[in-house]
């Protein structure tokens, strides 16, 4: 299947906690970085996911934020260090492409917080993204 949602990072389910509608699945990504996707206890059953099960992150560019390092006092957990390979902007928009362990992920943030933050590729980052942002697929 064919998807629009560019960021797709392969990883392994390592915890699962369930509750009555909702779920926490931990993922060790292919690089080593851990990331918590929220989804709903149906879907757990539905993918089979269990520790060891193999799966993709997705999430999409406009669900990706970037801080120039680890941001501390916050509820998103998930924080993932990165280095910007590009960055294009047009008049409102930009998109910046990171290369993280295990992957690359593209974050569709404002031109004006690309210029604020000073991306340009080499660029050291920390993509935040919310833990109910994170899908995830069977692999």
């Amino acid at each position: 299947m064919s998807m629009s949602i560019r960021n797709q990072i392969p990883g392994t389910v390592t915890a699962v906690a369930t509750g009555e509608a909702m779920a926490t699945v931990r993922v060790r990504l292919a690089g080593g970085q851990d990331v918590t996707a929220a989804i709903t206890a149906d879907a757990v059953k539905d993918l089979g996911l269990a520790e060891g099960s193999a799966v993709k992150a997705l999430v999409k560019a406009t669900e990706v934020a970037l801080a120039t390092a680890p941001v501390e006092n916050i509820s998103i957990r998930n924080q993932l260090a990165g280095t910007v390979t590009e960055v294009a902007t047009g008049g409102a928009m930009g998109s910046v492409k990171v290369t993280v362990e295990g992957g690359e992920l593209t974050a569709a943030i404002t031109k004006d917080a690309v210029d604020a933050l000073g991306l340009a590729a080499g660029s050291s980052v920390v993509a935040l993204i919310k833990s109910t942002e994170i899908s995830l697929a069977a692999a």
